[in-house]
């Protein structure tokens, strides 16, 4: 087969959690969950779960408590570390990035896409994978597509430490008879929209009507979910760097918020730290988020465009403020953030792909 354009997804095997038995190498084998201080009698969520850990039950966006119902005597909790994993990221991406002939586009803290052409995108997976091993001491899983849609959701196929490919050829014959959730960016949400019009499969996303399609979701998100059916996506490797559109901030409070004036004294402090996160680069804002959890465990989002992109921090303070008095004030809240958007550098800059770095 002669040289073409492949993209590859690369995906660290269990990243935070494998970062930790890095550097605690008694730990091999047990049982690892990641998450909040690292004290499961708080409220807090799982960040990571050790494949170990993830045999009982345990996954991501997990209360630990419980996981810690669920994990064994053996299990180890531990705090989060944004510092160590950001090290450990930059490292497995300056790594890659030294690979040669290789057009490098992070999308995540533990993930990126290669853009490569070449014969046989096997063995350049392979030497992706020996070369972060070798750096770092940390394994990942290569997805091999045509495309970044088949790539990233080959990578699943060949977790842990191994390799897939995943084309127009075989698309049909790996993914056809397999669930919607199972595409890259159908939430529940989306599935069960879907299978209100009788659509389950991939293969009937596929085949479904495109008119209909579009009467659902809307001319532009319509036509992306009927593509995706088929593995449709972009094939172009973008190796401009990452410009974030927003920065947010929230807690999860140990007891839950009563009284209104609580609720908006840590409003206010959140879009305070919101705000600064954007002044320290210089952008308006442009538009202000507020997400809620109500207790027992209800999460809501609600958000509204300033009338005009601000560098005042009151103005932005007081907006974060207004959405606040949206709220169901009879009920009592366990977690509150606040997110700011931002004008971007320059006209035409990219739009954020995903964040890029752990919850604040």
């Amino acid at each position: 087969m002669g040289f073409a354009s492949w993209v590859l997804h690369v995906d660290m095997d269990q990243f935070i959690a494998a970062v930790e038995v890095l550097r605690r190498p008694e730990l091999a084998g047990r049982p690892v969950i990641v998450g909040g201080r690292g004290d499961p009698t708080e409220r807090a969520v799982v960040s990571t779960a050790s494949y170990e850990a993830r045999q009982y039950g345990i996954g991501s966006g997990m209360p630990l408590k419980i996981a810690a119902r669920k994990a064994p005597e053996d299990a180890v909790f531990l705090p989060v570390d944004h510092e160590a994993y950001e090290a450990a990221s930059d490292h497995v991406m300056a790594t890659l990035r030294a690979l040669p002939d290789v057009v490098l586009e992070v999308i995540g803290w533990d993930e990126c896409f290669l853009g490569v052409r070449t014969a046989d995108p096997e063995a350049v997976a392979r030497e992706a994978q020996r070369a972060v091993l070798e750096a770092t001491g940390l394994r990942c899983s290569v997805g091999i597509g045509d495309n970044k849609v088949r790539a990233k959701i080959a990578t699943e196929f060949g977790k842990p430490g191994g390799v897939f490919r995943l084309t127009e050829q075989n698309w049909f014959d790996v993914m056809g008879e397999r669930s919607t959730r199972e595409l890259w960016g159908v939430g529940a949400k989306i599935e069960k929209r879907l299978a209100s019009h009788g659509i389950r499969t991939v293969r009937e996303l596929a085949d479904a009507d495109h008119e209909a399609m579009l009467r659902e979701f809307g001319p532009k998100l319509g036509a992306w979910y009927h593509g995706l059916g088929s593995g449709n996506g972009p094939a172009v490797v973008d190796d401009t760097p990452w410009v974030a559109r927003s920065h947010s901030r929230e807690i999860t409070f140990q007891q839950n918020l009563a009284a209104p004036g609580e609720v908006d004294v840590a409003i206010r402090e959140l879009a305070e730290h919101a705000y600064a996160d954007c002044a320290a680069e210089g952008r308006p804002v442009t538009r202000v988020h507020l997400k809620v959890r109500y207790a027992p465990f209800e999460t809501k989002t609600i958000g509204r465009k300033l009338p005009q992109p601000t560098l005042d921090r009151g103005e932005f303070v007081d907006a974060a403020l207004a959405l606040g008095q949206m709220l169901d004030r009879t009920r009592e809240v366990r977690l509150l953030g606040v997110r700011a958007e931002m004008t971007m550098p320059e006209e035409g800059d990219p739009v954020e792909r995903t964040p890029m770095r752990g919850r604040i």
